[in-house]
């Protein structure tokens, strides 16, 4: 509730003058004012610096018959009011309360009260002045508007803004900075702003409120736009206030060109620079990367300024730079500066990243000597490093003995467990908080996708929308734009579209990024590139994302289109983006481009190969039936090749029939990785399809002795919201009659000849033929059509890589009954319209 309220209802007698006090009938028994003061106490009254001086100074004006002297009292409340001690303003308000309430007292109190912060005593003095009959003048306004903007209290600013109005203050200066700062305090800018262009006349303070106001607020544009307004102006000229506002504006815009032009402007006009602006110029250059210049301000000032060091030390943590973080805090101490606790956060998070248990500990130590640990941002920080170091126990104690756990300790734990992969914990821990925010549900929603438990995640998100004042942000949609495209689900990836357009989040670069690699997994490369088009200040990770989403798709051709033009506007490439585009000319066939792409990478763009860039060669000739020369690039390798490039190799073996090198890629995948099942298999493959039964049995029985199975072929397909899922062979599916009734209609009446190469299994052709017609995506897409309505675009996703029959099959119904199929497999996807793959029958 308002405390002035009522004020703008009070009698007219309040505004009855500005310059005397009413006669007011209950106030007879207060004393007059007296001229009979004595100048000596009063002049050793300048000397009293302690509450016990200034009694005594009271008792020698008592002694001396003085105690009832108005200008000596008025000057003794007015001393204590300048101490702002609790206990000298309890004197000051005993003083005033027995004696002649004069204008300047009340003023004296007022200004008292508002400067310790007891702004509620302010607001009521200030009340109570009003109803005395007592007008208050151009200081009595700035003072109760300063207790409101400590306060927060918005609408008692705007009732003494109303009184302002109305007592023809309006247009006194130092009352519009006080009503300028008020409401930028209150963040209110618009009526910040109304007031400011309103002012006939501005000096520092009235641009300065402004301009603070606004970089407070997180406006920095405008913050800083102002300020090169006023800069125009040729009768105000800023102050060192003025210009560590505007500089901490520019650390937000992180804008390197305007940040050197104010940097220029101090330097040329005369500011003074003092240790707290030298402070602020360094993180503005640390936060637009400009490393050098703010080291070179560092060592200009020296490194015996804690803030100047507190500052350059953060921001080194804050880009990963812990060693040079670290640096700055020994050649602090070395200047003999002791860390305070700012010091020590930057200390601790750098021995965190650096997982330095060691150097942690010894933080540790110091903080527990010097009294640091009550404070919740280190032992927020220490429990960090515990859990990175895997020092779970540690952490769990610290935060089981903190008494004032924020929500960020409860996070900080929650991110913990889930680093240390301990998903369950993290779990209960989080359905045990006592309140949450939206880096709670990030946490648990980000572990929960980096376990890869995708449909938890997605469930945790739509509880999280039933919660009161939880808003998800663009780090929420990235994480359920992640479990989504894993998922495939393409329903849901549209949903959330939707829901960031709705809820007005913002589409930045990693946002984008996100959707457009969601969208590509989901099978809709269409809106996956229309996403990429619109993004602005398109990075590297951007790129990569588009080229992948074509490369998946079977359009290796734009993939590498789109790799080029990345190159020519002028982004240095990764290694990831290489990966993409060696990918996609794998999945083309296109041999020769891969070889150049590959050889660029050292030559022109200085990228050293790793071995997923090797494996991504070796695919690519393998696909391509170059065998031998895919064998060499593997010998020829600086490094020793993986169990995944093993298995390039011997998939292609499979595809092209060679035995002897199946032989030998699967005799090194099994000491490489031992437990991979899918070598096995391929190697039974490639015996099978040879006719050499007895291999094929030795290879199972291998399998058989280690414990290893084959996982069953799976395939899922959505209709009308319900998941559906077909394993090979399985018949229990509730309309299976109808299914066995469509593979046969395609079958007899269309004409699809099944490959029973696909088989390779050692029986009879009737056995094959009806192994096939169970193969699950095969069961899936049956399902499909005798579901869904006609026209309606069919999508599956399989767990295995596609057969060549099924791929026949799925071709042969999309021109029998007009429909698009999309297959996913565990390796690409395959949009298949009018009989016709986007594979081009080669993967």
């Amino acid at each position: 509730m308002a405390i002035l309220g009522t004020v703008l209802h009070l009698s007219p007698m309040v505004f009855a003058t500005s310059t005397s006090r009413p006669f007011l009938p209950n106030q007879t028994h207060r004393n007059k004012p007296t001229t009979n003061s004595l100048s000596s106490p009063i002049i050793s009254l300048k000397n009293c610096k302690t509450i016990d001086e200034l009694k005594l100074f009271h008792h020698s004006l008592a002694k001396q018959g003085l105690d009832n002297d108005v200008s000596a009292i008025t000057k003794l409340v007015a001393r204590s009011c300048e101490l702002g001690t609790r206990e000298s303003l309890t004197f000051a308000r005993k003083l005033f309360d027995v004696s002649y309430g004069s204008r300047y007292m009340y003023n004296s109190l007022i200004r008292g009260y508002a400067s310790s912060g007891l702004c509620e005593e302010a607001l009521l003095l200030f009340l109570r002045m009003m109803i005395d009959g007592i007008s208050p003048d151009k200081y009595t306004f700035p003072f109760g508007l300063s207790a409101c903007a400590k306060s927060r209290t918005i609408r008692d600013g705007a009732q003494i803004h109303g009184l302002v109005v109305r007592m023809d203050y309006a247009k006194d200066l130092f009352v519009q900075n006080s009503l300028v700062h008020f409401y930028a305090e209150c963040g209110d800018l618009v009526c910040a702003r109304n007031v400011f262009d309103e002012m006939p006349q501005r000096n520092v303070v009235s641009w300065t409120s402004m301009i603070c106001g606004y970089a407070r607020r997180g406006f920095a544009k405008e913050a800083v736009d102002l300020f090169f307004e006023m800069m125009r102006s040729e009768d105000v000229r800023p102050n060192s206030v003025t210009m560590v506002c505007v500089i901490s504006a520019c650390a937000k815009l992180e804008d390197l060109e305007t940040c050197e032009k104010v940097h220029a402007f101090i330097s040329s006009s005369g500011v003074e620079v003092n240790d707290v602006m030298v402070s602020a110029l360094v993180d503005m250059y640390m936060k637009c990367n400009d490393n050098d210049t703010a080291k070179q301000l560092f060592e200009q000032y020296g490194a015996r300024n804690l803030d100047l060091c507190n500052a350059m030390a953060s921001n080194y943590v804050r880009q990963g730079l812990t060693k040079e973080a670290l640096d700055v805090l020994s050649l602090m101490m070395d200047s003999g500066l002791r860390p305070d606790r700012i010091s020590m956060l930057s200390a601790i998070s750098s021995c965190s990243q650096l997982k330095n248990i060691l150097l942690g500990k010894s933080c540790h130590g110091y903080v527990m000597r010097n009294g640091f640990e009550s404070w919740d941002n280190i032992c927020n920080a220490l429990i960090d490093i515990y859990m990175k170091c895997r020092k779970q126990d540690t952490a769990v104690k610290m935060f089981d003995r903190m008494l004032n756990k924020t929500v960020v300790t409860w996070n900080s734990i929650i991110a913990g467990y889930i680093e240390n992969g301990d998903v369950d914990a993290a779990w209960e821990t989080f359905n045990t908080m006592p309140e949450k925010n939206i880096v709670s549900w990030n946490t648990i929603i980000g572990g929960l996708v980096q376990e890869g438990m995708f449909e938890e995640a997605t469930e945790v998100f739509r509880s999280m929308q039933g919660q009161e004042g939880v808003d998800a942000d663009g780090v929420t949609m990235m994480s359920i734009a992640s479990a989504c495209g894993h998922l495939g689900a393409l329903d849901l990836a549209k949903w959330i579209y939707y829901y960031i357009e709705k809820n007005g989040i913002q589409l930045d670069v990693r946002l984008g990024t996100s959707l457009v690699d969601m969208f590509s997994r989901c099978g809709d490369p269409e809106t996956a590139m229309s996403i990429f088009d619109g993004l602005a200040n398109r990075d590297v990770s951007a790129w990569t994302a588009a080229i992948r989403a074509m490369a998946m798709s079977g359009n290796a051709e734009w993939a590498i289109e789109l790799f080029d033009e990345m190159i020519e506007q002028g982004l240095k490439p990764d290694g990831v983006v290489f990966v993409g585009a060696l990918t996609a000319c794998s999945h083309g066939g296109l041999v020769q481009q891969g070889k150049e792409i590959f050889e660029s990478m050292k030559k022109l763009h200085g990228v050293s190969p790793e071995d997923v860039h090797y494996g991504c060669m070796v695919d690519l000739l393998s696909r391509a039936g170059l065998l031998e020369e895919a064998m060499q690039l593997i010998k020829s390798m600086p490094l020793e090749p993986n169990d995944v490039i093993w298995n390039s190799l011997l998939a292609a073996c499979r595809v092209h029939g060679n035995v002897e090198m199946a032989a030998y890629a699967a005799a090194k995948i099994q000491v490489l990785a031992p437990e991979r099942t899918g070598s096995y298999v391929l190697l039974s493959n490639v015996y099978a399809s040879a006719g050499r039964w007895n291999d094929v049995a030795k290879v199972r029985l291998s399998m058989k002795e280690k414990g290893l199975r084959k996982p069953p072929g799976t395939s899922l397909i959505e209709i009308r919201g319900k998941t559906h899922e077909f394993t090979s062979g399985d018949e229990s599916h509730p309309e299976m009659r109808k299914i066995e009734a469509m593979l046969d209609e395609v079958s007899r009446e269309l004409g699809h000849v099944p490959d029973l190469s696909s088989v390779l299994m050692d029986v009879d052709e009737q056995e094959k033929r009806f192994m096939l017609s169970r193969h699950s995506e095969k069961l899936a897409m049956a399902f499909g059509l005798i579901s869904s309505n006609k026209g309606t675009r069919i999508r599956i996703v399989k767990n295995l890589r596609v057969c060549s029959d099924c791929h026949s099959f799925a071709k042969l119904a999309s021109k029998a009954y007009d429909r698009e199929i999309v297959l996913r497999d565990n390796n690409r996807f395959h949009f298949i319209s009018q009989g016709k793959c986007s594979c081009n029958d080669f993967w």
